[in-house]
């Protein structure tokens, strides 16, 4: 299995906004390099979700991890999202395509907020 992940963002008119997610894709090439990792987003900047996949099953993954970036469930996590993978799943049939829960809905995320909160002031 050639796994591979792709952090989805919402996206910005603003380039210095996916810094984070920049940020977020090195940390994850430094703990475990030999996983490919690609930032897409759903409007405003690039790659979009097909380019991302398409860039990593061209590299040979064969099995890829989509994170949303987001906070909560809203519509593009509910609806935008889905859609989005339905068409790239088409487009990549021998390749497993997995989204998981939004970040913000894991208990972890969700602790590390808290903790953040009460550390100022």
């Amino acid at each position: 299995m050639n796994r591979a992940v792709v952090l989805f963002g919402h996206g910005s008119r603003d380039p210095a906004w996916r810094a984070v997610m920049d940020a977020v894709a090195d940390r994850i090439c430094q703990r475990q390099a030999d996983v490919p990792v690609a930032c897409a987003f759903l409007e405003l900047q690039q790659p979009d979700l097909a380019a991302a996949v398409d860039s990593l099953a061209s590299g040979g993954a064969t099995h890829v991890h989509v994170l949303p970036m987001f906070l909560g469930v809203g519509k593009h996590a509910r609806e935008d999202l889905p859609r989005l993978l339905d068409a790239v799943r088409l487009q990549h049939p021998g390749l497993t395509i997995v989204a998981t829960a939004p970040v913000g809905e894991r208990p972890a995320v969700v602790d590390l907020l808290a903790e953040l909160a009460l550390q100022h002031p």
